[in-house]
């Protein structure tokens, strides 16, 4: 099958339309159903908050380009700017329509293990969640040895892949590594809203079907794993992961605990405005103005109280349906975890401006009280993304090469009852070479 030069022109053309922020422009180019669910301000929302961080366009690169089963075409086109870059991800058929728009992080390698993990204290095999058009990837970390084992899911935030790449970092990969070398396996996955962008604007989604079933199904492969402990299973979650968790426990008995990293319980768009709010402090240089003024436009509707599932898709946060809203409005993840009866992790930086010490976390310890089997770490140097750093948070940071805290893992891997690492001389000179050799494109470790 090849590509439509229609197509092509059209993602290029949709491109320049928002470097140049003509966005009534670009959304008359959407197709029907994408009209029906996304708007100019939520674009220029997201366009512009990207723009303030990562500074004016400088380039936009040559597209890359690939046809789809379903008749669209793919294209990524990467985004140069002042302090930084991204990648915009288009979905366009052969009359130029608009099918699918999302920007992400640019595509960037270069990540090298942390000093915590030891490559030859693993290995690592690629796993399926979920059948036919809601499977997604995952990779299974095992630690050698006979086991048995204790082990985590690890559970991303939003549409993010299996690293949770941000830049050049990727924190579970870190914590995959660095919980395989203290004897912990450990199954990572491509989030569904990362492999299959559609589904978060369809009517009707929620965070159950955003979270659940890849969770559950990672639960019951780790369980049936050889050398892995059926009894020891436990969830993990980061950011909204991390909120999802406890429902997730819910939904399973078997289930041996909860970690919830960096996770909030301020409702998600007063949360928002929150850190819009840190960053208009935090960056005065930079004019969010506009984004901030149709962030708060899609708050109110989002949280009117004539919201019905019924109501459109246009309009409302980050494009999410009105059913996942309404869900959301439902769920109390404090009220969920305390009736868990299971032990439960709590891990929050101090420097954290999307999920704070001073909001969130209290919410936790408050409806916890009493609850048994409750540990709560607090790190004052740690931002949102596990990273530890001085001075205020701001998203430029995240992109700077890291790597999660090892006061994270040594907190996760307490936790667990894990043992410590145990590294021979031989494994520790391997680990040398294997790190003055770049490890960068290597995703796979075998024995």
């Amino acid at each position: 099958m090849t590509v439509d030069i229609d197509s092509a022109s059209a993602a290029v053309t949709a491109a320049e339309l928002l470097r140049d922020e003509r966005f009534e422009e670009l959304a008359a180019r959407f197709a029907p159903r994408m009209a029906a669910v996304v708007s100019a301000d939520t674009v220029r929302a997201g366009w512009t908050g990207e723009i303030a961080r990562l500074g004016a366009v400088r380039t936009l690169g040559a597209p890359v380009l690939e046809p789809a089963s379903d008749g669209l075409v793919k294209a990524r086109i990467p985004v140069t700017c002042e302090r930084g870059g991204l990648t915009v991800h288009l979905a366009v058929d052969a009359r130029g329509e608009l099918h699918g728009l999302r920007l992400a992080p640019p595509a960037e390698s270069g990540w090298t293990p942390p000093d915590y993990a030891h490559p030859r204290a693993f290995t690592e095999h690629e796993v399926t969640l979920g059948e036919g058009d809601t499977a997604v990837a995952g990779t299974m970390t095992l630690p050698r040895g006979r086991g048995p084992h204790p082990a985590v899911v690890l559970v991303a935030s939003g549409p993010a892949d299996r690293d949770l790449t941000t830049g050049p970092n990727k924190p579970f990969k870190d914590l995959a590594w660095g919980l395989a070398t203290r004897g912990v396996a450990v199954l990572r996955y491509d989030k569904l809203t990362y492999a299959h962008s559609e589904f978060e604007s369809t009517p009707g989604f929620t965070l159950v079907q955003e979270y659940l079933p890849h969770a559950l199904a990672a639960v019951e492969i780790l369980r049936r794993q050889s050398g892995v402990d059926a009894d020891r299973v436990y969830v993990v979650g980061h950011s909204g992961g991390g909120k999802a968790a406890p429902r997730i426990a819910a939904a399973d008995p078997s289930i041996a605990g909860v970690g919830i990293l960096a996770g909030d319980t301020v409702p998600l768009p007063r949360s928002v405005l929150r850190a819009l709010a840190h960053l208009t402090a935090v960056q005065p240089d930079e004019d969010l103005t506009e984004a901030l003024a149709a962030t708060r436009r899609q708050v109110a509707n989002t949280e009117s109280p004539t919201l019905s599932p019924q109501s459109p898709t246009a309009g409302l946060l980050f494009d999410w349906p009105a059913s996942y809203w309404l869900d959301l409005r439902d769920y109390d993840q404090v009220a969920t975890a305390a009736d868990l009866g299971r032990p439960i992790l709590i891990v929050q930086g101090g420097r954290d401006y999307q999920v704070t010490a001073a909001e969130d976390l209290p919410r936790w310890e408050a409806g916890l009280a009493g609850t048994p089997e409750v540990t709560v770490r607090v790190h004052p140097a740690l931002d949102h993304m596990l990273f530890a750093g001085a001075g205020p948070s701001t998203p430029a940071q995240y992109f700077r090469p890291q790597h999660v805290d090892s006061s994270v893992l040594t907190d996760i891997a307490d936790w667990l009852a894990a043992p410590p690492p145990r590294a021979t001389l031989r494994d520790r000179l391997a680990d040398r070479w294997y790190r003055l050799r770049g490890s960068g494109s290597r995703d796979s470790i075998s024995g």
